[in-house]
């Protein structure tokens, strides 16, 4: 699933003539592109969707959302990488095995029984 995710504009640059940005997702740290929101201003939250800036959204809904976000487990798994500080963001249960993409390791189905062989009415094949 993919989300749009409030983070706090860092630091915004000009790279090759895009606007790019520093944004902070609750100690995960992205660059972003403001090509579509070029307003943006260093300290402002920003709704952050596949590596873009859609939108600028107030404070208090961004932590409010960051934290559901958290609370799910999901934040890392959005930002496709663990936060620079481990304290930042409780992963959920460490005892699940998982795949590399970080879904549940799929269990196999229970193998089929031998289909039971026919006989014939008699006695007759």
């Amino acid at each position: 699933m993919c989300l749009g995710v409030p983070g706090r504009i860092e630091e915004i640059r000009d790279e090759q003539g895009t606007p790019m940005a520093a944004v902070d997702f609750g100690g995960i740290r992205k660059d972003v592109c403001l090509a579509y929101l070029p307003e943006a201003e260093v300290g402002d939250y920003t709704l952050v969707h596949v590596g873009f800036a859609i939108t600028r959204i107030d404070e208090e809904s961004a932590l409010e959302t960051l934290e559901l976000i958290r609370a799910m487990g999901n934040l890392a798994e959005e930002l496709g990488e663990e936060p620079a500080d481990p304290q930042a963001e409780e992963l959920g249960d460490p005892n699940a095995e998982a795949e590399p993409s970080g879904a549940p390791a799929a269990t196999a189905p229970p193998a089929a029984q031998p289909a039971a062989q026919p006989t014939a009415v008699g006695g007759q094949p």
